[in-house]
């Protein structure tokens, strides 16, 4: 593979805002396109994803806001409106669901990871079709009155929500991190 390729990997980074417009539908299914690539031990497909955008998003944000209530009944009308704001981080939000299949040779896990990675090549695919995204989660991702409100099976995991748009800020360029850092050399036993 030639350093070339790697720019679109290299280059990836989420932006502090997104603005209108938002990926159309030509451009939506480009990125789940993208997604369906992801490894996938057992070629389970183990995701699923639910597009919000429009007035939906108002709705999802009161339902952000209801799942905050919940958790910390003390929450102020502040934390609550900011909480309902996050729908709006984004003119389209694609909710990510690994939706794991009872397979003996495919453990769960697995199924969870190539979920997050489905997730990821969205946000690949986005940058060179003009849009940006960023991946949130937070407790309203594990509340299972969350899941039912959208439709999600209680088995099944919410591994992100994607705010998809158009790049309005981004973050400064940063070096990245060196990997030899983050590895070890296993000399055997």
């Amino acid at each position: 593979m030639a350093a070339t390729d790697l720019g679109l990997i290299e280059a990836r980074r989420s932006p502090l805002t997104l603005r209108e417009p938002g990926p159309d539908q030509a451009a939506l299914d480009v990125m789940l396109s993208a997604a369906m690539r992801a490894p996938d031990h057992g070629r389970l497909k183990p995701w699923r994803f639910i597009v919000v955008s429009g007035p939906a998003r108002l709705s999802f944000g009161r339902l952000l806001a209801e799942s905050l209530a919940r958790r910390d009944p003390d929450a102020s009308g502040e934390t609550l409106q900011r909480e309902r704001e996050k729908a709006l981080r984004g003119p389209v939000i694609l909710v990510v669901i690994a939706k794991p299949v009872e397979q003996r040779n495919v453990p769960r896990i697995e199924q969870v990871i190539a979920a997050g990675i489905a997730a990821y090549n969205v946000l690949l695919a986005a940058t060179p079709l003009g849009f940006g995204g960023m991946w949130r989660t937070g407790p309203a991702a594990y509340d299972p009155d969350v899941k039912r409100a959208l439709g999600i099976d209680p088995a099944d995991e919410i591994v992100g929500f994607l705010y998809l748009g158009t790049p309005d800020r981004m973050p400064a360029s940063r070096r990245p991190a060196d990997p030899r850092e983050h590895v070890l050399q296993w000399a055997g036993t």
